[in-house]
This record gives C-alpha cells, structure tokens and sequence, in this order.
C-alpha cells in the first residue's frame, strides 16, 4: 500500500533537484541551467530554504552533506555542524535541578554551522561565489514570496513559540503566521543574508551579527559568546559505508546518526525481506527490530568522535551486525532493546541535486525541531537552532555536554552506489525518522525494485522509543499481527502531520550509469517537488 501522492517519477538528463518546497527547488534548477554544478544548485536551493521554509532550516542551524565527483567517482562528507560554547556547564544546569538538557530556549543553542559549510561547500567543490548561491534566497526575503500548504500549516503551530519574544515577530506578519497563499516577506533575514554574500562566513561569525547572537543568548541566560562564533569551523570526512546486497549505502560518520541506518541495514540483509512482500507484519516486524537495536546502539555510543572514541568500524561491520540479528525473534518483539558491547576504537531540509556531468550533492539543513529554540536573533530574522539539548548531563556518558564539543546530531545525507558508480542521491528528514526512513527507502528500491517516487510513496513506519507508528493506510491485518507479537503499536492518521511528528521527508534522485537518466522522485507528505530539464 502507498501514500496516495498521485505523483509521477520525473525523469531528465541535464540536471535535477528534489527538495521540500517548489520555489527552491526551482532555484537550484535555475543554478544548473545557468552552469552551475550540483554543489553550486544544492546551496542555492538550501539558502531559498531558510527563506520558504524558516522553521526547518536556516543560517542560524547546522549542514552536512555527501558530494560525489563524477571524474575522480568517489563520495567526500562534509561535517557542518557547530559546536557547544565554552561556557556550557552541566555543573551549572545539575545546580538548577535539571536531569535532561532543555529542549528549548539559551541553553539549547550550540554554534550555527551552515554558513560556514556552505562556503567551504563552494569554495572546495562548487563554480559560484556564495553572493551568487544567496541570491534567490535575498530576492524572495526581499520582495516576498506565496506560502505554500505544509509550511503555513507548521508555522501557524509555532505562533506561541515565534511571540513568546519580541524578535520573534520579525516572522511573522501582524503578530500571526502567514496563511496559505498569502506574500510574506522577511526583511530582516533578507539583511543578514545580504551581508554574509557581501562579506561571505566571516561577516556572520564576526562583526555585528556576531554581536547580536551572542547578546541575545546571553540576555535570556544562555552561553553562546562571540568567541565561539569566530572559532567555528567545518571539516571534511570520510565518509562510513557499509554493502546492502550489492549495492554500496555512504553516510556521514558520526556525531551524525547515519551509523544508525547502516547497522539497521547489516541487520536487515541477513533476512528474506524480498519473498515477504512490502507491507508484511513480517518485513515490519524485522525492520523495526533492526531498527530499534540500532537506536539503542546509538543512544549508548554515539557522540563526537574528535572528543571521545566512537566504535565506528566494530559499529559497521558485518559481525557485529551478526550478533545483533541473533537478538530478534522471528514472532515475539523485543520488550526493550539493547545496545550491543562494542570496545571502542576508531524538522530540517533535504536536498538531493545531480547535475548533467553526474556529480551529485546529497545535502541536508536544519534548526532541529521547528523554529529550533524559538530565539530569534533580534534584527538579523536568524533563527537558532536547538542542536545542544540533545546532549547528556551523564558526565561520564560519550554525549556528556562540553565546550567545544558536538553533539549527537540527526541530520545525514545520504548516497548508494551500485559498481563504483552514482546510483542514488536521497534523505528522509524528520529528527530520528531519518536513519528509519533510509532503511525504508533502499529496502523499497532494492528489495522491491521500487523508483524513487514509488519508494517514497510506500507506507512507513517510525520506532518512538519501544512503540512504533504506522501510517493509517496499513492493513488492520498488520496491525493486528504486530500487536500480536507484542509491538506496542500507534496509528497515524493524516499526512504526516500528528502523532508522533510525522513520517519525515524524503527526496531521492537516482542516475542510470549508461543513458544519464536521472529519476527524481519527491516526498508525498510534504510542498516538495522534484524537477529536472
């Protein structure tokens, strides 16, 4: 059974982009026509993003991404994620009676990444100056752009979060979030991306932005300083990868939780998905299975491998993957799963951009939950992201709170090849929706030999801790069948929009090696839409 989309897969030859909302898709579209390369169109779409989508992404959150280089035929990952201020205590937050980090407000802010990744994006791999990516992100916050379904309805959820300070206003429009098809226009944010294309990264992270971050955090009690602000910086990664049934699945490595989706996968590959069907209680059963052990996994060892010693080659290998496989009972779920012995050793945006030379950008953009912190830097419409409440206040856990570290992050791009050449850009966003919803997606397609938008289509299901949810238009057969083996289960009823937080969303691109063809396919939950010439 599927999402009833009633979308095509769209199919081109000089270049695509598949991502959330029409206008920025467009955008990159615009870039590649123009001769930009697939990195160039995939900030553009994303800095078009902060501006039609503000409550999922912006300049004032964190970006990774996976860039495939078509002459050299490999993947290279980028980390742009910030880090904790120096200042961060878990000593001054034990002090106040808190056990968990505040999911919003100053204290959850960690240093914004983006526009420092976005530079070093074009700088290292992009034809464009950043002024060029900016620019059709300025003219929509300038002049004004229509508001489309999803998004008005999620900014609408957020007015009590936008008003509960005055800069919050500067995102909405007479006190209220914008309607359906009604011009919005950001004024304030169209400033702040004007500067950073005149003055690039360091018009952001020094000089009076800066400045007004940091005071604006600090006045409400939080940490953040100008100095975290000038010391941040991106890094190059190489990327972690594991096989699912020939075809090669690439993930950023941690502090992301991409790890998460490739255990699940090693897990996945030991059983008979394909001769179960799609929308068995059997191949639910065993990829919720999977996918619970892997988050159990994650929540014991995940954490910034430049800090601490993350697992991630005993964490990958097929072995190991052995041995969690032998936990799953093939008619009784697990009560609680448990994470694994492993020794140490070594909402947000999606987008997915591969131009006519074959190079593709996997890249994914967020503030974390919708409207991040809910501070609104007065002044420049940059909203914070909420990244540091997902750390520990468990001093001796890998995760714990600490300056200049960073934390457990659910953003990840992903990528698959199939015999060393560009097979598949895509991502599901949605928080933890996301390793799951990379499971789904290459199960779908290689399992099922599903298209892109077929794959993204198909009922999913999302592990809440030890529930799941299903989406409403799963047979009550299935349901039943998984109540029986002890899953405690939800129904979501709707697009994606109650429950637990929605099914995610997910963009997936996919490259035929011999005609050039590409194949987009688009998230049917959400504004999005896949378009190619």
């Amino acid at each position: 059974m599927f999402f009833n989309s009633r979308r095509s897969t769209v199919h081109a030859t000089h270049g695509m982009v598949a991502t959330s909302q029409p206008l920025a898709a467009m955008a990159g579209v615009r870039i590649l026509m123009a001769g930009g390369n697939a990195v160039d169109a995939a900030v553009a779409t994303a800095a078009t993003l902060n501006v039609v989508e503000p409550m999922s992404t912006g300049v004032g959150g964190d970006v990774f991404a996976l860039i495939w280089k078509a002459k050299r035929r490999d993947v290279v990952a980028l980390n742009g994620s910030g880090r904790a201020p120096m200042a961060a205590s878990i000593d001054e937050l034990r002090g106040q009676g808190r056990s968990r980090m505040p999911a919003f407000g100053p204290y959850s802010v960690s240093v914004p990444g983006t526009v420092h990744g976005w530079e070093v994006l074009l700088e290292s791999e992009g034809t464009l100056t950043l002024a060029d990516a900016l620019e059709p992100a300025i003219n929509y916050a300038e002049n004004g752009f229509p508001v489309s379904d999803i998004i008005a309805y999620q900014w609408q959820q957020q007015e009590e979060k936008l008003a509960a300070l005055p800069s919050g206003q500067e995102l909405l429009t007479n006190g209220r979030a914008p309607r359906e098809g009604e011009m919005m226009r950001l004024p304030t944010l169209a400033n702040t991306l004007r500067t950073v294309a005149e003055g690039g990264s360091e018009g952001f992270y020094n000089g009076p932005i800066a400045t007004a971050m940091a005071s604006f955090v600090q006045e409400q009690g939080g940490w953040l300083a100008e100095d975290d602000l000038a010391a941040h910086h991106s890094d190059w990664d190489d990327p972690i990868k594991t096989d699912y049934r020939g075809v090669t699945c690439w993930e950023c490595p941690p502090n992301g939780q991409g790890i998460i989706a490739l255990e699940a996968l090693n897990i996945t590959e030991g059983f008979d998905i394909a001769g179960m069907g799609q929308q068995s209680a059997d191949r639910y059963h065993y990829l919720i299975e999977a996918t619970r052990l892997g988050f159990a996994d994650a929540f014991e060892y995940l954490a910034d491998p430049r800090c601490v010693d993350v697992p991630v080659e005993m964490w990958t290998s097929k072995k190991y993957a052995d041995g969690r496989r032998s936990l799953i009972d093939p008619n009784t779920a697990m009560q609680t799963a448990p994470y694994g012995k492993m020794v140490p050793g070594s909402d947000t945006v999606y987008i997915s951009v591969i131009d006519g030379d074959g190079n593709a950008c996997s890249l994914i953009n967020s503030v974390f939950t919708n409207f991040g912190s809910g501070l609104v830097a007065p002044g420049t419409g940059v909203v914070l992201h909420n990244r540091a409440s997902l750390f520990e206040l468990d001093p001796e856990h890998p995760n714990a709170l600490a300056g200049g570290k960073r934390p457990f992050h659910t953003i990840i791009p992903a990528m698959a090849t199939r015999d060393g050449e560009l097979w598949l850009s895509y991502g599901v966003m949605g928080g933890f929706m996301q390793p799951q919803g990379h499971l789904q997606v290459i199960s779908n397609m290689v399992d099922f030999g599903m298209d892109s938008q077929a794959a993204l289509d198909a009922l999913r299901f999302q592990v809440v801790g030890d529930s799941v949810w299903l989406e409403g238009d799963v047979s009550s057969d299935v349901v039943t069948e998984l109540h029986r083996r002890g899953h405690r289960v939800n129904v979501m009823h709707g697009p994606g929009r109650g429950g637990a937080g929605g099914m995610g969303g997910g963009q997936a691109i996919s490259r035929d090696p011999e005609s050039g063809v590409l194949s987009g396919g688009s998230e049917p939950r959400k504004d999005g839409a896949a378009i190619g010439w």
